[in-house]
């Protein structure tokens, strides 16, 4: 007994050795394909720095008028900071901060006061000493606290699934930043990437998290159903509803990009919908495939019948709460939009049929559809290979 348990322990730590290692040999290696024509960030490393405001020195206003009552203040601050980081950390220099009230939010913009870390760029005019400009407050500290804290949750109370569910978090967010992004700016196909994303995801995920095991298997068909789902509803409704991908002022500036291979903003759209909704159609197919899974261990002579009415009992339990997620997560991203095309539409009809908001519709019912229709496909890969063994 003590043996076997050592052989499935040593076969598990191969597993999570060689699934960690294929994922980080598959992000460098898609990196460096995606990337190798494309440049990003403007700014040199050296033009851009994080500093530390030491003292206000002068701080004046001035008003512009462009004609009839309309009145813009502008505020120009002058003060000293120390560099924090990079090629001049140390060095104290002085900077300017410019709020010009003709750009719109200029009002809420605060002036910089002794303290404050902010970020700051350095202009180089001919003839002229180098000089810094506040750029923006810098707050990935802030962030990066946040972050810790969720992390050391994460460990505290997952331990050491909590240490492979932050490396899956960790591989997601790197294959789909530092791949599929730049993957689709350079002009690859962006619905063959969806489909890469999240075969990647699911299979790296749920071996990290569970290794290779019936549970396992039975979960990424359930998900592997669930994403082709999504990706055909997309697919067919972006057809049938004639989307352009325009959805806003950001899809322009995407089809300047890159002349020579334009990106195609539908394919985009299909993207953001697949991917939005893998996340929750993971957690369903891994509810119902761990309940079932347990289900079946203790209940010795149970019957497919029996294991798949009790599937569909649990995934009915999920499933509210699961489209609620979804929905909620898709109005609160877009709650600055919506309220803006709310006071510009004409009517409701006019509002209600702009493809903004049908996008938002179609990201969230395409959701909703494949997370329904996951819960029988998973039910019934479940009910195939759990107890495929016992008839035997």
């Amino acid at each position: 007994m003590h043996n076997g348990k050592k052989a499935f322990d040593v076969k598990k730590a191969i597993v999570w050795v060689l699934t960690v290692f294929f994922s980080i040999t598959f992000i460098l290696a898609g990196n460096r394909v995606v990337t190798k024509e494309l440049s990003f960030f403007s700014t040199t490393k050296d033009d851009a720095a994080r500093g530390e405001v030491l003292k206000v020195m002068a701080e004046s206003s001035d008003e512009t008028n462009l004609g009839g009552e309309t009145v813009y203040e502008s505020t120009i601050v002058d003060f000293k900071c120390r560099i924090l980081n990079g090629k001049y950390k140390g060095d104290e220099v002085t900077a300017q901060q410019m709020i010009d009230g003709m750009y719109a939010g200029s009002e809420y913009v605060k002036s910089v006061k002794p303290g404050d870390k902010i970020l700051l760029l350095r202009s180089a005019d001919a003839g002229m000493e180098n000089t810094w400009q506040f750029s923006d407050y810098y707050r990935l500290d802030k962030v990066i606290i946040l972050a810790a804290v969720f992390m050391l949750l994460v460990l505290l109370i997952g331990r050491w699934k909590g240490v492979n569910t932050l490396i899956s978090l960790i591989f997601t967010f790197s294959f789909v930043f530092f791949v599929f992004v730049p993957a689709v700016m350079a002009g690859f196909n962006a619905y063959l990437l969806a489909a890469i994303t999240c075969l990647f995801t699911i299979i790296m995920t749920l071996v990290l998290i569970n290794g290779i095991s019936k549970k396992t298997l039975a979960t990424i068909i359930g998900c592997a159903a669930g994403s082709l789902i999504a990706a055909a509803g997309t697919y067919i409704m972006s057809g049938v509803m004639e989307l352009t991908g325009f959805v806003d002022e950001h899809s322009y500036y995407l089809t300047m990009l890159n002349s020579d291979k334009p990106m195609d903003l539908v394919a985009i759209i299909f993207a953001a919908v697949v991917i939005g909704a893998l996340g929750a159609i993971m957690d369903i197919a891994m509810d119902i495939s761990s309940s079932l899974f347990e289900l079946s261990e203790h209940v010795p002579d149970i019957s497919f019948r029996q294991l798949y009415k009790s599937g569909m009992s649990i995934g009915r339990d999920i499933m509210g709460t699961m489209a609620n997620t979804l929905v909620l997560a898709y109005i609160g991203s877009s709650l600055c939009s919506i309220m803006i095309l709310l006071t510009f539409s004409t009517s409701a009809m006019d509002l209600l049929n702009r493809e903004a908001i049908v996008v938002e519709f179609l990201q969230a019912l395409i959701g909703s559809l494949a997370i329904l229709l996951t819960i029988p496909c998973t039910v019934c890969v479940c009910g195939g290979l759990y107890l495929k063994k016992r008839k035997e």
